[in-house]
């Protein structure tokens, strides 16, 4: 068997290069269109396997492949992906303000992430896409099927990787996907109107059910049958010994795909990727092969096109993708589907970043020594200068105070408080002493509810605070390597909450029917406790929420983005409330949203929404915003229903 060689394959000793296997545990971040019931039983109910929840995870394939592994090793059915192409591929993506779009480049972090594909060229790609397919083959059931989406930069050295990886004889077709309604300009060549899709399988009983599409016209075929005799098809006659003949409206679909390609003016579907699939592409490989309930991966989720299309056809679904407007267009996109199945958000979180600091700074024999490389990193990336001496407060930078959240928990307003404290020890202190009231509080995450407590508190102290986001580039070699680090402020979210109390009249079967039943104990004269029976009133809260500000940080915005947006809700493009939040998972059980297509303005979108309470008590409820560049921001408030 031939075999391709490229730089990279093999290390110093001749072995093989693995791919990463960091197994590393998933943070749910959020759950959609979870019932209360079902929340409820995973709160409350007895032992159970866990009900099935398709996934939305935000990351980098490297690392969410080797996690997926121990759950979905041999339990995939179905992977469809569509890789970058060539070193021209474009991750931009359109960002839409009252009905005008502009062009917003793709993040650093995904920049990176593309060059460490493209980085020695050929080479580089070569090695990304093996471990790429090594891990998906893993992932595969034995009669799953991968199809890989590409076109005639790379098909070819794709096929020879692919072979050794799932051997030649699974092999199973190159799909010819003609795209007819292409534009073309002036060339002086053939219009490269096609891309191509390698389908192999994993092995010999693999699923396949033929696909029919409609003629162009009628023709008239002659009609065959399976004759067991003979064991084989033959001509169907007549008594007379005629062959007959019937009209054909539909043909078998065959190795040429002939479907249209997406064009600007669809504002359905179309969603502003330049790399976006049509669904009819999908939906012919999910129904060819795969059965209903069966699970379909795809680790380039880009604008959701597979998930979208496996929730329609009734596949369980799991994309992943390294943009988060990528993830928000995705999540957009399902709530848009009637009646979308319940589907989780989730990313690595904490537990990627503890691995990375363990293999950048664990060789300290001592905790606090590690901590201090890590912060000294950081801060060097920041561009402050180390201090020594404080517990809270670690570098200074522009007359700021720094200080550097640790890799594993959220910036809490317990925090800031010990900054503040420490602060005041600061002042006066030579060259470490801080020349303005102020501090700059780096963090990975921040608890919910910062922005408005963590803040009150500062300026109770006479204290500056600016919120800033250890971005994610920080765990990539390459991107500190080449300057690719840049920190931005954390956006502010502005929420009026009223609240209305009332009473209405329930029966004890109706008051049994919620969780807490509502019921009160009743006192007899022999001392029992009784249930009150009969109709009696039982407390209720309308609670209305509000948005009245939202404040994003200019940074990272385009010049052009920023002169169209005249009100401030024009840079909202998402919102969601979860009226109980236990402090755990970030639970839709409301939202709103833009669509493409329409001239809204700022004040079109739905700024307020109001829940019914039924049941007394103290609840917690967080307010998640998505602006249109893809950053959430949450806010949370408390209520009482007496």
């Amino acid at each position: 068997m031939v075999e391709l060689i490229w730089d990279g394959k093999y290390d110093a000793q001749g072995r093989r290069v693995a791919p990463l296997r960091l197994k590393l545990p998933f943070q749910t971040v959020e759950t959609v269109n979870e019932s209360t019931e079902t929340r409820q039983r995973s709160l409350f109910g007895p032992a159970r396997h866990s009900e099935w929840r398709n996934r939305l995870i935000w990351g980098d394939k490297k690392y969410v492949l080797p996690a997926l592994l121990d759950e979905f090793a041999g339990k995939v059915d179905l992977i469809y992906i569509d890789p970058p192409f060539a070193t021209g591929a474009d991750f931009s993506f359109q960002v839409e303000v009252e009905g005008e779009e502009f062009t917003k480049e793709a993040s650093i972090i995904e920049q990176k992430a593309y060059r460490d594909t493209w980085g020695r060229g050929d080479d580089s790609y070569l090695q990304w896409f093996n471990e790429t397919i090594i891990l998906l083959h893993e992932l595969l059931t034995y009669k799953g099927s991968l199809y890989v989406h590409l076109d005639w930069h790379m098909v070819h050295y794709a096929q020879v990787v692919l072979d050794e990886v799932f051997g030649r004889g699974n092999f199973v077709n190159q799909i010819v996907w003609h795209y007819y309604n292409k534009f073309q300009g002036n060339i002086n060549h053939f219009p490269a109107n096609h891309d191509l899709i390698l389908w192999y399988r994993k092995g010999e009983k693999f699923v396949f059910i033929p696909q029919y599409e409609k003629r162009d016209k009628p023709v008239k075929q002659l009609k065959r049958a399976w004759d067991k005799e003979k064991e084989a098809i033959v001509n169907v006659k007549d008594e007379a010994g005629k062959v007959i003949y019937q009209e054909s409206t539909t043909r078998r679909v065959d190795d040429v795909w002939r479907l249209s390609m997406l064009q600007p003016a669809d504002k359905t579907e179309n969603l502003g990727y330049p790399t976006q699939k049509p669904e009819a592409l999908l939906e012919r490989i999910i129904n060819a092969s795969s059965n209903e309930n069966d699970l379909i991966l795809d680790c380039f989720a880009g604008s959701g096109t597979t998930a979208a299309v496996a929730e329609k056809l009734g596949r369980r679904w799991i994309t992943c993708d390294l943009g988060r407007f990528a993830v928000h267009t995705t999540r957009k996109r399902l709530l848009g589907i009637p009646n979308v199945r319940p589907f989780v958000v989730q990313n690595l979180g904490k537990y990627e970043r503890q691995a990375w600091q363990a293999a950048e700074f664990g060789n300290a024999e001592r905790a606090a020594e590690i901590n201090g490389r890590y912060r000294r990193f950081i801060l060097d990336l920041y561009g402050a200068r180390p201090i020594e001496g404080y517990n809270w407060l670690h570098g200074l930078k522009g007359g700021r105070m720094v200080h550097v959240g640790p890799v594993d928990s959220p910036i809490s307003p317990a925090d800031v408080t010990q900054i503040a404290i420490e602060f005041r020890k600061a002042i006066g202190r030579g060259q470490d002493a801080p020349a303005l009231a102020a501090v700059d509080v780096l963090g990975w995450d921040f608890a919910f509810e910062l922005n408005e407590v963590a803040r009150q508190q500062a300026e109770a102290a006479n204290l500056n605070v600016r919120f800033v986001r250890i971005p994610r580039e920080v765990l990539e070699q390459k991107a500190v390597d080449q300057g690719d680090i840049r920190f931005f402020e954390l956006a502010a979210l502005a929420v009026d909450v009223h609240v209305e109390t009332g009473r209405r009249p329930v029966s004890t079967d109706d008051a049994h029917n919620h969780v807490e039943t509502g019921r009160r104990p009743v006192s007899t004269k022999g001392g029992d406790n009784q249930m009150e029976t009969g109709r009696r009133p039982v407390s209720t809260a309308d609670v209305t929420l509000k948005l009245t500000d939202f404040v994003i940080p200019p940074d990272d915005v385009p010049d052009d983005v920023q002169r169209a947006i005249s009100h401030w809700a024009q840079w909202i493009d998402y919102w969601a409330v979860d009226w109980d939040n236990r402090g755990d998972t970030f639970h839709n059980m409301w939202q709103t949203y833009r669509t493409r297509g329409k001239k809204k303005g700022g004040e079109a979108l739905q700024l307020q929404t109001t829940h019914r309470y039924e049941q007394p008590g103290d609840y917690t409820i967080m307010v998640k915003v998505i602006d249109i560049l893809g950053n959430d921001t949450t806010k949370t408030v408390k209520v009482t229903v007496l």
